[in-house]
């Protein structure tokens, strides 16, 4: 993380430091057992931008409601500006039928593909992250635990991806990560360039 290779994800029941010099990602804890409600979230997010800097900050994202799609955009709406508001770039999370009409294009600045694995490898997932790139928009794909994973992330243009596969056994996983974003790394992507 020091040397740019990877950055930080972090949640507010993490309790993580992120270390110096690293760029950080925050996440709100809804998939999981991290939420703390949205107000003790937004205050954690101020406080997280306080204590590392929102210039090292990539990203923040919106409360949602995984693999729900229509319960996302109306959870997400209301803090799309607030994110923004803090100086920070604000993230969205497509879940499974934000195909249909319910991605919030002009309020936000990456689109987090989200949502079952089958809906967020597959092409509706694909072609949201094609109009969200059209769009200008930085692609997060979370959920990224395999080699398999991470092409499929390369292939749909995403710009950034996270996973739990370093915290299990990093000693192994991290040299192993490393060699896949190097073989990756060396191969085309869909926008004939090696990002």
């Amino acid at each position: 993380m020091q040397t740019g290779l990877l950055a930080c994800m972090t949640t507010p029941a993490q309790g993580n430091v992120i270390p110096d010099n690293a760029l950080y990602a925050c996440d709100n804890g809804k998939f999981g057992k991290g939420w703390p409600g949205a107000s003790a979230w937004f205050a954690w997010l101020a406080e997280t931008l306080d204590r590392y800097g929102r210039e090292r900050c990539l990203w923040a994202l919106a409360p949602d409601v995984p693999t729900d799609a229509e319960a996302t955009l109306a959870e997400s709406a209301p803090w799309l500006e607030g994110i923004r508001g803090l100086g920070i770039r604000a993230a969205f999370a497509a879940q499974d039928g934000s195909e249909h009409g319910l991605v919030p294009w002009e309020s936000f600045d990456v689109l987090f593909l989200a949502g079952s694995t089958a809906w967020k490898t597959g092409p509706a997932a694909h072609r949201l992250a094609l109009q969200a790139r059209s769009h200008g928009l930085d692609v997060h794909m979370d959920r990224v635990n395999s080699r398999r994973r991470l092409r499929i992330a390369q292939d749909f243009g995403c710009t950034s991806c996270d996973g739990t596969c370093l915290s299990f056994g990093p000693a192994i996983n991290l040299p192993r990560l490393l060699a896949w974003m190097n073989e990756l790394h060396a191969a085309p992507t869909a926008f004939g360039d090696s990002t």
